[in-house]
């Protein structure tokens, strides 16, 4: 898989080789633009595509898992309307799941957070503000989002979050340097229901049930009136066919708590 580093490093050493050429034989300016827009491309789509591991390492799905389990997550929450109809098919399945919180919905339903951990699910840091325009922030700003979540979780349930997942499963150097000081745990996906912009709820169901294998993380949002027909489609379908619903914390062995 690529990573940043090793096309960093390689880019490099072909405009070292280029600027080197140009020394004994001009080479056009279009060939180092055309170099420049590779690795732009490639750093893009590496960038806004988690599967990659293209910044950093993140938890998106567990290959070769030998139990039928899965862990579906929830974004962008806690929702006043929608939420609590999610925690009650979720009891109605005795299905766990995992909730990527934003900080500022925290601030506003606390009660609800209390109900999703009171119930065994887990809880994930979504930053603070979740903004458009979070993947320009710098080092600290992405810090103080981050910090300023997490604090207001540990007030809530006196719990510090481990888990993290990015705006948009966006990565760049700035979060990558973050998470090496906050330890946070990345979790990102291999199933993307496409629930917050998809109006059909039959494509949003086969689009996950098609690609759904034991050890998959599926990506939902407990902010759509959609989500919660489908959900309750999702579990009768992984109840009928042998599956179980897990914390992506259980999923992958790891902590979700500090």
């Amino acid at each position: 898989m690529l990573k940043f580093k090793s096309i960093n490093g390689l880019f490099i050493i072909l405009g070292l080789t280029l600027l080197l050429c140009n020394a004994f034989v001009i080479v056009p300016i279009y060939v180092f633009i055309a170099l420049f827009l590779c690795w732009f491309i490639i750093t893009s789509i590496g960038s806004f595509n988690i599967t990659w591991n293209y910044h950093l390492e993140a938890f998106n799905s567990k290959k070769y898992h030998k139990e039928k389990q899965v862990a579906i997550t929830f974004d962008d929450g806690p929702n006043s309307d929608f939420t609590p109809k999610i925690l009650d098919l979720l009891k109605k399945y005795d299905a766990k799941a995992t909730f990527f919180c934003i900080g500022k919905h925290i601030e506003a339903h606390s009660e609800i957070i209390k109900q999703i951990s009171a119930a065994g699910h887990s809880i994930g840091n979504h930053t603070y503000s979740h903004t458009q325009i979070f993947d320009f922030y710098g080092k600290q700003k992405v810090i103080d989002e981050i910090n300023k979540t997490d604090v207001l979780i540990s007030s809530i349930i006196n719990k510090k979050m481990n888990l993290f997942r990015p705006p948009y499963g966006v990565t760049n150097r700035a979060i990558t340097k973050v998470i090496k000081q906050t330890k946070h745990h990345v979790i990102g996906w291999n199933i993307r229901s496409l629930d917050t912009v998809k109006t059909d709820e039959k494509a949003i169901l086969d689009r996950i049930t098609k690609n759904i294998a034991p050890g998959s993380v599926i990506l939902l949002h407990d902010s759509k009136e959609i989500t919660v027909r489908v959900l309750e489609q999702l579990l009768l379908f992984l109840q009928e066919n042998g599956y179980q619903a897990i914390t992506v914390d259980a999923l992958f062995n790891i902590e979700a708590y500090a």
